[in-house]
């Protein structure tokens, strides 16, 4: 039984690769984001083949919220196993955007509730995310749905830029 809130207006869906110019474009309509994604058409062919990785990926889902067929909002729902807590599955959630309009809606609410509902019916027994320290509304919103900052995370850039392959 699913205990995602109810939004009759919005359907959430998984992506298709047509959604890809509007997933992109909410995950550049801020100011981090604007720094690192590249919202210009046409998109750069490494959107396309990252989206047909986790399109290939039976634990890898990029749910949209789907408003009168313009696309809303998105995450990243990653399913991961792992040897610690006796072997349990857990499920990572990255990129979550709702489009400037609707921020404070309830939607973004809807797609984490969502996600969560959908890693308890895969086995997850643990739901993590990450979210940058300079969106503190963001971690206050985590905090409401019952996230809590337990652990300190940090991240190793690979690259010096976005374009450089390596």
């Amino acid at each position: 039984m699913s205990t995602t809130p109810s939004r009759p207006d919005v359907r959430l869906r998984d992506a298709r690769e047509s959604d890809l110019p509007s997933l992109v474009a909410l995950l550049a309509d801020d100011p981090l984001g604007a720094t690192r994604e590249d919202p210009s058409l046409p998109l750069s062919e490494r959107y396309a083949t990252a989206y047909a990785a986790i399109a290939s990926d039976g634990n890898q889902a990029l749910l949209v919220a789907d408003l009168d067929g313009t696309v809303v909002g998105m995450l990243q729902l990653t399913l991961i196993p792992s040897l610690t807590y006796r072997g349990s599955w857990r499920a990572q959630i990255e990129g979550v955007r709702v489009a400037r309009h609707l921020r404070s809606s309830g939607l973004g609410r809807l797609l984490v509730t969502h996600a969560v509902e959908r890693a308890r019916e895969r086995g997850c027994g643990m739901v993590q995310l990450t979210t940058d320290k300079q969106r503190p509304r963001a971690v206050a919103f985590y905090e409401s749905l019952g996230f809590t900052a337990s652990h300190e995370g940090m991240k190793l850039h690979l690259a010096e830029s976005l374009g450089s392959t390596g």
